[in-house]
């Protein structure tokens, strides 16, 4: 049998033991969880016999997806041999993490999906990095801060540590300026509980007591005020999911990850240049440089099953992308009281017409935010200014193209199903495999969940179609032609906003705008909002003068600057985790032999969070090949898999 966990022999704790933590003999106990002694990353299911590494006949593999997970599975499946073939909707490789070239003021510079930290306790991801020889791509900024709107709480500073609990509450409780008010209190029942359940955190257990509860619901019940204002709040928003919508067992789960399972500290790492260049480019070049194809701006049209597994699937080529029809939701928040005219979110809402045969994409030509139409019918871009007139001509730049027009073939109910109305037909190919492993986003499983004919499992699909999507996220970048002192982190969270959710400084990070801050004496700053209410910010307009107020509160020097540009980056494609989602959640193996899933939509068996969570899982698909092939599997790192305290929780 292939051990689950393969612990060090720190971690094997008696009760009474874990008791002693909290006791006098705490201080005498060491335990491995010493400021000398860290404890060592778990191993999840290592082979304990060594089998070959390497595939010895012909064996290809599709992977439909080219963000981190599908980039993963690719990387690994290309070391052992095997033929892979990476087909991605977006011209850009990289999902969540992609970039792409924009213009400023006749500079070029590359735009992406936001800032991301990369901590230490990303043990997966890292062992690419390592691999791949490009640490240097990567820089430490040294700590990072939380930052509270008003003077209730003072700023909350993490830095690296080499400590794992209980010594890295103590640390915190020490260095933080606001112990005193954390509110909690080990002698009310309720408190004890709530520490038992964050720092005894057990999959098995931990799912089945709190899955239900949202984490608004579960900190209602005598929750101390202080730790959910100063930790809870600003962290379950960075996990993408607001804390109304959030599985309370989800935060646990990620709360061990970040924190009570992790003896790493919570300072993090940026990249030198945008991701494209500092990661996703040398994964894709080494994909490409053994042997695998990669394929963007294909549009998968066809899955096809027979006999209890998938046995090939259709895709259009480059350019052919709307060529494949594809099914919208109303977007309840814009349609209000009226009928559904507007479907889809972020940046990609569709308004129907009056004749109900046709829609209209609302995605400027330009740059892609979304368009909203005034009182006259005409369609105003907030983040540039260009317009259109009530068919989507172009009447102002800087676009040049009109706003794309849609055929619907179908309505159900509060969804639409959609095709371009003068599509470029392209060539559809369709390519058999002997592996395939589905690695799309949320928004794509759904659709590729549609597009399956044949003798499709029922229960598969179900569960496909109806994986969760977070509250939209927004991400506005903003250049301004002058400098300004900040004490805090490169990259800070901010809490008490009612948009703004972190603040980046981009030329303090990357090379790019380092140097053009240089040249100029500007600066480029970024807000993110993780999780908004589309119903306190219905229009792209209304997150873009919400971001301006919020930025100029929060540096009040920038007032007297002037605004260069900006850009906007506004979607609803993040992986929600919901109360009671838990159980239905799909895992890496699909119950077909030859189908396998990879994205951070997931059920993983380790924990893990945000981009470590991709990778993991398109770790976990290609482990799963390699396993039905009789190869030795990668190894994979986690974090302790249960809190200390999980027995007694």
């Amino acid at each position: 049998m292939t051990p689950l966990f393969d612990l060090p022999p720190e971690w094997n704790l008696s009760r009474r033991t874990v008791l002693k933590l909290f006791g006098a003999g705490a201080l005498a106990g060491g335990l491995g969880y010493s400021r000398l002694s860290k404890p060592k990353p778990s191993i999840y299911q290592q082979d304990t016999l060594t089998l070959p590494s390497q595939l010895e006949q012909p064996r290809h593999v599709v992977v439909v997806g080219g963000g981190l997970a599908g980039l993963a599975c690719a990387y690994e499946l290309c070391q052992r041999g095997f033929q892979v073939t990476l087909l991605e909707r977006s011209p850009q490789l990289g999902g969540k993490i992609a970039s792409w070239d924009i213009t400023v003021n006749g500079e070029p510079f590359r735009m992406e999906h936001g800032f991301h930290g990369f901590f230490p306790q990303y043990y997966n991801l890292w062992s690419l990095v390592q691999e791949l020889q490009i640490r240097e791509n990567f820089k430490s900024l040294n700590y990072y801060s939380v930052v509270y709107k008003g003077d209730r709480y003072k700023p909350e500073v993490f830095r690296p540590s080499h400590s794992a609990f209980p010594w890295n509450i103590v640390d915190l409780a020490i260095s933080s300026t606001n112990r005193l008010k954390w509110g909690l209190n080990l002698t009310k029942s309720s408190h004890w509980q709530v520490f038992r359940e964050i720092s005894g955190f057990n999959p098995a257990h931990s799912y089945q007591r709190l899955d239900q509860l949202s984490v608004a619901e579960w900190v209602s019940q005598d929750f101390p005020r202080g730790l959910y204002d100063l930790y809870f709040l600003p962290f379950a928003k960075s996990s993408l999911n607001a804390p109304d919508t959030m599985s309370a067992g989800e935060l646990m789960q990620f709360f061990h990850f970040y924190f009570f399972g992790n003896p790493e500290g919570l300072a993090f790492n940026g990249t030198c240049q945008d991701m494209g260049r500092s990661l996703v480019e040398p994964i894709a070049r080494y994909i490409t440089e053994h042997g695998g194809t990669i394929v963007t701006e294909a549009a998968v049209s066809n899955i096809y099953w027979e006999q209890g597994k998938v046995t090939a699937l259709d895709y259009q080529t480059h350019g052919a992308t709307d060529a494949v029809p594809f099914w919208v939701e109303a977007n309840a928040v814009l349609n209000a009281a009226a009928e559904p005219r507007f479907f889809g979110g972020g940046d990609a809402v569709y308004l129907l017409a009056e004749s109900q045969q046709e829609a209209l994409s609302l995605s400027c030509t330009h740059q892609g935010c979304t368009v909203h139409p005034d009182a006259t019918g005409r369609f105003h871009c907030p983040c540039h200014g260009a317009m259109y007139n009530a068919q989507g001509k172009v009447l102002r730049g800087p676009a040049q193209q009109d706003l794309r027009r849609y055929k619907v073939l179908a309505q159900q109910g509060d969804r639409l199903q959609l095709v371009a109305a003068n599509p470029n037909p392209g060539q559809t190919l369709t390519v058999t495999a002997d592996y395939f492993v589905l690695a799309a986003d949320v928004i794509g499983m759904r659709h590729l969940a549609n597009l399956m004919t044949g003798a499709v499992p029922l229960e598969l699909q179900t569960r496909l179609t109806q994986l969760p999507v977070a509250d939209p996220f927004a991400v506005c970048r903003f250049w301004f032609d002058r400098d300004f002192e900040w004490e805090h982190s490169w990259f800070t969270s901010l809490s008490g906003y009612r948009l703004t959710d972190s603040i980046t400084l981009y030329h303090r990070i990357q090379e790019d705008y380092i140097d053009w801050a240089k040249r100029t004496g500007g600066s480029v700053v970024e807000l993110h909002a993780y999780c908004y209410k589309e119903k306190e910010f219905p229009t792209q307009e209304a997150v873009l003068t919400t971001f301006e107020h919020e930025l100029y509160d929060i540096v009040p020097s920038l007032r007297e600057a002037r605004l260069l540009h900006r850009e906007l980056v506004n979607q609803k494609n993040f992986s929600g985790y919901p109360p009671g989602s838990y159980g239905d959640r799909p895992a890496t193996e699909s119950g077909a032999p030859n189908l396998f899933f990879a994205g951070d939509w997931v059920k993983m068996p380790f924990p893990s969070g945000l981009m470590e969570r991709a990778i993991s899982s398109g770790l976990l698909a290609s482990n799963a090949i390699l396993h039905q092939e009789g190869l030795q599997r990668r190894t994979l790192l986690t974090v302790r898999p249960q809190g200390m305290l999980s027995l007694l929780a």
